[in-house]
């Protein structure tokens, strides 16, 4: 019985092993030393500073005056030092990387070494839209630099290195781990890698290093209840950054791709109407007149699932991935329309940085009414005519159903409004709401996709019985 027993656990033990996939040990580094001595020397202070004149609030005495030798008093301190922050050297010629926030506004640059020599800079190119800024020292001597890495072979628990200037005290080094990945704050772009490496003020702008000394990162964002670091930084990804700064440094400006498009995010109840494993992709929502999509044959509805034989992971990553592409570049859309997969060709337009971003959707309040309306599925419908169009401000192009209330105790809460227009149906035009009934009863159980027309713009949603 013994006997048995032990050969029970010992089978048991092996289907376990078997089960779990082996996890490689990579032993905690005994330091960073090596790393800190060939690193920091590229890794550098920068000060901004901004002219002052009489309009901004320095006195000008009159020829003549007793006080008149304070003008050149003033005269020699025609500046103030108004932001400090980190940079790193990523070519010999002086071609410097750090934030936009950390030089804007700027009349005059300075970049100090850890070895104390300090050099004036140009500000070559910014980007606000990404919080990057290129800079290139004056000067003819071999400068120290280091290289970008591949940030996307970053994991979730791989170490990490800040070396920068928090506060202004000089070269310091902080480590900790990656701790997420695609982080956002509101930015178009956001793809930040989250870490719980010290940042404080004085870190902007500065490299985060992977244990290869490869930067992985340019450190930006802290978020912070205290304005210091409590451990969570954000750094943009240096994938990201090299496409910016490659650009900066090529054109003095950024130049990104563009489709016309707007998309919105696939939730796990459409990957379960699509049929898909789990949620990715992106749903095309609207398409603009004189976008490069239009008449290429992508539709509203359409769901990308790849993008130049790149897999989309979400709606978020989609515009990133557009951005990042070279202009004038013919690339395929992998789609599914209709449940059917689908190959569409487009080619890349450049964005006006100065346009509207065209991924807002008309979000008009009204006040919900009650009626003779008829309720499916939580929704209650109205007839579409002239007073619904005004009252609920109906996009002219929408033709459907109208929904006039919404049950908050349905599924459809908070995926359908009052005045959102019922266009289809599982993919097939519906003008009443016996044929919406039609449709629903002949489904067959589980979600339904239902097309929306809200504002204009075209959103798809989801909805269980």
């Amino acid at each position: 019985m013994q006997r048995l027993l032990v050969l029970t656990l010992c089978l048991a033990t092996a289907l376990a092993m078997m089960a779990t996939p082996a996890v490689e040990a990579h032993p905690a580094p005994d330091g960073f030393a090596d790393l800190a001595e060939r690193l920091s020397p590229a890794v550098v202070n920068i000060s901004a500073a901004q002219r002052l004149d009489s309009e901004d609030g320095l006195p000008e005495f009159p020829e003549g005056s007793p006080l008149e030798r304070f003008n050149d008093i003033f005269g020699n301190a025609p500046r103030i030092a108004n932001s400090l922050g980190s940079g790193f050297i990523i070519d010999a010629a002086g071609i410097v990387v750090t934030n936009n926030h950390v030089i804007d506004g700027a009349d005059e640059v300075e970049v100090s070494l850890p070895d104390g020599r300090v050099f004036r800079a140009e500000v070559v190119g910014i980007d606000s839209v990404t919080d990057l800024a290129v800079l290139r020292m004056e000067t003819d001597e071999p400068m120290p630099f280091v290289a970008f890495g591949d940030s996307d072979a970053a994991r979730v628990g791989d170490w990490v290195i800040a070396i920068g200037n928090p506060f202004g005290l000089g070269g310091t080094l902080t480590a900790g781990v990656v701790s997420a990945r695609g982080r956002e704050a509101g930015g178009r772009y956001d793809d930040y890698i989250q870490t719980d490496v010290a940042i404080n003020t004085g870190n902007s702008g500065g490299p985060l290093f992977n244990m290869d000394g490869d930067v992985v990162g340019v450190n930006t964002l802290i978020l912070s209840p205290t304005g210091a670091s409590v451990g969570i930084s954000l750094s943009i990804p240096s994938n990201l950054a090299r496409v910016v700064v490659d650009q900066l440094v090529e054109f003095g400006e950024t130049r990104r791709g563009w489709l016309g498009v707007s998309v919105q995010r696939v939730t796990p109840e459409l990957a379960e109407s699509f049929e898909l494993t789990s949620p990715y992709g992106a749903i095309v929502s609207r398409i603009e007149a004189d976008g490069p999509a239009a008449n290429t044959g992508l539709r509203t509805g359409d769901l990308v699932l790849e993008f130049d034989g790149r897999r989309v992971r979400d709606s978020r990553s989609f515009p990133r991935m557009v951005a990042e592409s070279e202009i004038g570049r013919e690339v395929e859309l992998d789609i599914i329309r209709r449940d059917r997969p689908m190959t569409i060709r487009i080619t890349i337009g450049e964005l006006s940085e100065g346009g509207a971003s065209g991924d807002t959707v008309n979000e008009a309040v009204v006040a919900p009414v009650t009626g003779n309306g008829n309720e499916i599925m939580g929704m209650t419908f109205g007839a579409l005519d002239t007073a619904s169009r005004r009252r609920f401000r109906v996009h002219p192009d929408a033709e459907g159903v109208l929904v006039t209330e919404v049950d908050a105790a349905s599924d459809a809460a908070g995926k359908v409004r009052p005045g959102d227009v019922i266009e289809e149906v599982e993919f097939t035009r519906v003008d009443s709401v016996e044929a919406i009934r039609e449709i629903i009863a002949g489904h067959g159980g589980g979600p339904v996709r239902f097309q929306i027309n809200r504002g204009g713009q075209y959103v798809l949603q989801s909805i269980r019985p």
